[in-house]
């Protein structure tokens, strides 16, 4: 389960067309467990993007309960995703609203991209809403990352010969 921080910074950027320089305040997605550690691992990304200094002005929980990248996409659009689920009780509908990020280039390709994405779900579902989300980047955390730095007191498992007198 992915905790999402949302994490807004501001800096001075370079136009690209004017070569002007510019105050810019930026929204971007950090995936961590803390407010602490959103702020640390925003500033160790950032460091290797932005030239210069740069401030982390606002730190937010963020309601974003799922990611849909997308290599053709360009950019984020975030999408009201309504799963719908009965009241056995009343039998009356009931909406439980989420929020989910697509990456695509449109409303209208990112949509059809959600669409794609959901298809398998079982239980019913509608979009009532995509928008483009200002968020710049997402940095989620990986947890498949592995530690290469390995202690002087530990061998890695594969150079340990097995001993069959190990447990006599």
């Amino acid at each position: 389960m992915n905790n999402w921080f949302e994490c807004k910074v501001k800096y001075i950027k370079v136009d690209e067309i004017s070569g002007k320089e510019k105050k810019v305040s930026e929204p971007y997605l950090v995936d961590a467990m803390s407010f602490t550690e959103a702020e640390a691992r925003i500033h160790k990304e950032l460091e290797q993007m932005i030239s210069g200094e740069f401030n982390v002005t606002n730190i937010s929980k963020s309601n974003i309960t799922e990611l849909y990248p997308n290599d053709n996409g360009d950019r984020w659009f975030k999408a009201k995703v309504a799963f719908i689920d009965v009241d056995e009780a009343s039998g009356k509908e009931k909406k439980s609203n989420n929020y989910m990020l697509a990456q695509a280039n449109n409303v209208k390709q990112a949509y059809e991209f959600l669409e794609e994405c959901l298809s398998d779900m079982l239980v019913p579902y509608e979009i009532p809403a995509v928008s483009e989300s200002p968020i710049m980047d997402i940095f989620p955390f990986f947890s498949d990352e592995v530690n290469e730095e390995i202690p002087d007191n530990l061998k890695p498992v594969s150079e340990i010969e097995p001993n069959d007198n190990e447990f006599e």
